[in-house]
């Protein structure tokens, strides 16, 4: 998968948020608001998102951009890329991890728990 930089990933979030395609000034709007970027700056990030060919730009009356991958996807790609990455491949040495530096509480750990539980009886 291409990567995307975390710039980018603030107009994939929107796309994503939104599940449907959307109009530059739309998007524009809401990253102006929340980081203050320019409007140069954003068109910058959305060109180059469609140039990697990770949004498509529908042209119609008012030029549309929607997602060509989901949020789903992208995630379970960097998250194997970081897992391979800084664990030598070992998820199990990500969540060793997590417990070790306080990352995931007890409620986080009873949650996993019930999620390794129904996964196990789905099999």
């Amino acid at each position: 998968m291409v990567k995307i930089a975390d710039s980018e990933l603030e107009v994939m979030r929107i796309l994503w948020r939104e599940g449907r395609a959307m109009p530059f000034g739309e998007i524009r709007a809401e990253l102006e608001a929340k980081t203050g970027w320019k409007k140069s700056t954003i068109q910058t990030l959305v060109l180059r998102l469609r140039d990697k060919g990770i949004i498509t730009a529908h042209d119609k009356y008012v030029t549309m951009y929607s997602a060509n991958i989901s949020q789903e996807e992208y995630v379970q790609s960097e998250g194997q890329t970081f897992i391979d990455r800084v664990f030598e491949g070992s998820a199990k040495n990500l969540v060793a991890a997590l417990c070790r530096s306080g990352k995931l509480g007890e409620n986080d750990i009873d949650e996993l728990r019930t999620f390794f539980k129904m996964e196990d009886d789905g099999k």
